[in-house]
């Protein structure tokens, strides 16, 4: 028996090398942790429970029957983080470059099929040179099994994939399907296809960062939700977001213990909105003055600056925060504002995490470009997503709430839950000397007149007190008191259940 637990040990030893420790100095070298390494970060110590340790390809073609390596490029199991448990997988660039393969793909799928079976997150860590080439189609296949899986777990467990080194050709599309996307600085990147296949193709000469590394996805497509500068501080933060989600579209959020006072006022809440109604402020202070302990966990912070996205707690638990940012084209809704709001609300529905929307908002985005490029469409995936949520909404209008943008905005028409407003809200078609200058046309060129219908205009709208005299705002709230009420309204919302129409699934405007 000693000699059959040695053999063991020797074997796992083996698997643990991966492609060997010269592979893993060159890892090191890149400033990239291997496999193991990662999931030791990433995972509760001696938590991780490893699946499929000796498997191996069967490709013999290319003389690959002679280079065989236990696990096959991939490492595969559960673990927990913060004692709450994870289904993994974690690409080892050491073995193949990471390439997928048909048995890689298998593991991979394995931990899919348990993890929606038992409801429990999935969370993959990629780093692969993609298809192996060696086995042809039946790798492509396996990709294809990886992506179905990734369309059925959607809404159902949540997924998050962290790149951590290439990710290119087919590959990218598993990644895209799942709900959160981390991705490291400079080790990184993304594109269907490389420099080299555009500058054949095209002409353009590019370079892999330009084309597809982090600030490309963080800042200009929105592929990624956020970029770190190195590998454990991506896998901190994902561990930090793993928290604000519940383990399946059957719980909710797991609730935290809190020091934070749920009646704490804010004072400098009653000062925050300039006078003049064309000042900007910065709304994220508004989300760090509410939040438990003035913790904002921001998403795709870096994208669609005019609005904001991310996780807070509220008396321990999770809340969702779509806010408009006015320092950022005055917090109009623009397309890309409208895409990356609709899939954050489309998220905090599918998992049971409550919305809590800040408004300040003058409007949709004028111009010819917004319009060519089909605002109409992508404003109306905004409206769908708040319009088909039926978790529990709190809206606050803090300042501007114009024209199709209130409506669009978690208004009560599209049926939130409980909304609120400032002393300082606005609710009206349109700014006031815009209205002024239709509704009183001839009066245009006299400046005096224009200036004294702009005033009437103000007095009559600008203001919450016309959309609270017709139910549109069930209370108008001091500012400081705004923690307060919107906790209070979620804890007496959380047992809302809403009737759906029977239908096999939505069309949203995509």
């Amino acid at each position: 028996m000693l000699g059959i637990v040695e053999q063991l040990e020797a074997k796992r030893a083996e698997a643990r090398l991966g492609g060997g420790r010269d592979r893993i100095e060159k890892q090191h070298e890149r400033g990239k942790l291997t496999a193991r390494e990662r999931l030791d970060v990433l995972l509760d110590p001696g938590s991780f429970e490893e699946y499929d340790t000796f498997k191996t390809h069967r490709a013999t073609d290319f003389g690959m029957a002679s280079q065989q390596y236990p696990g096959d490029g991939v490492v595969t199991g559960w673990g927990t983080i913060n004692g709450r448990p994870t289904y993994v997988f974690s690409q080892d660039f050491t073995v193949f470059g990471g390439s997928l393969s048909e048995t890689h793909a298998e593991k991979i799928c394995k931990v899919m099929d348990l993890a929606m079976q038992n409801g429990v997150p999935v969370i993959g860590l990629n780093d692969s040179g993609g298809a192996r080439i060696q086995e042809g189609v039946a790798s492509l296949g396996g990709y294809a099994e990886v992506f179905w899986r990734n369309a059925q777990a959607s809404g159902v467990v949540p997924q998050i994939s962290v790149i951590m080194g290439p990710c290119a050709g087919g590959a990218v599309y598993s990644p895209a399907m799942t709900d959160f996307t981390y991705m490291v600085r400079d080790t990184s990147y993304m594109f269907v296809t490389g420099p080299d296949v555009v500058k054949t193709v095209t002409g353009e000469v590019v370079t892999a960062e330009d084309l597809g590394g982090a600030t490309t996805h963080t800042k200009k497509s929105s592929v990624a939700d956020a970029a770190f500068d190195n590998d454990v501080e991506a896998l901190v933060e994902t561990r930090r977001l793993f928290d604000f989600l519940p383990s399946s579209s059957r719980d909710r959020a797991p609730g935290l213990g809190v020091f934070d006072d749920p009646n704490r006022a804010e004072a400098s809440l009653d000062t925050l909105v300039p006078e003049n109604a064309n000042t900007p402020y910065d709304m994220r202070e508004v989300i760090l003055k509410i939040a438990d302990e003035g913790d904002f966990l921001e998403l795709q912070k870096d994208f669609a600056g005019n609005i904001l996205t991310g996780f807070i707690r509220l008396n321990g638990e999770s809340i969702g925060v779509v806010a408009n940012q006015p320092l950022v084209l005055a917090g109009c809704l623009d397309i890309d504002s409208s895409r990356k709001a609709a899939r954050f609300v489309r998220f905090c529905d599918a998992f049971n995490i409550p919305v809590l929307t800040l408004v300040d908002v003058p409007g949709f985005l004028p111009g010819v470009s917004q319009e060519l490029g089909g605002i109409i469409k992508h404003g109306a995936k905004l409206l769908f997503a708040y319009a088909q949520a039926t978790v529990p909404k709190v809206t606050v209008i803090t300042r501007k709430a114009y024209g199709g943008a209130y409506d669009v905005m978690a208004s009560k028409h599209i049926r939130a839950d409980v909304n609120y407003a400032w002393p300082s809200a606005q609710i009206a078609v349109m700014g006031a000397k815009g209205a002024a200058e239709i509704i009183h046309r001839r009066d245009a060129k006299d400046p005096e007149k224009l200036a004294s219908h702009t005033k009437e205009y103000e007095d009559r709208f600008a203001n919450p007190f016309i959309a609270a005299q017709r139910g549109f705002i069930d209370e108008v709230i001091l500012p400081q008191s705004t923690r307060r009420r919107v906790l209070r309204a979620f804890e007496m919302l959380k047992t809302k259940e809403v009737p759906e129409p029977r239908r096999k699934h939505d069309n949203i405007p995509l």
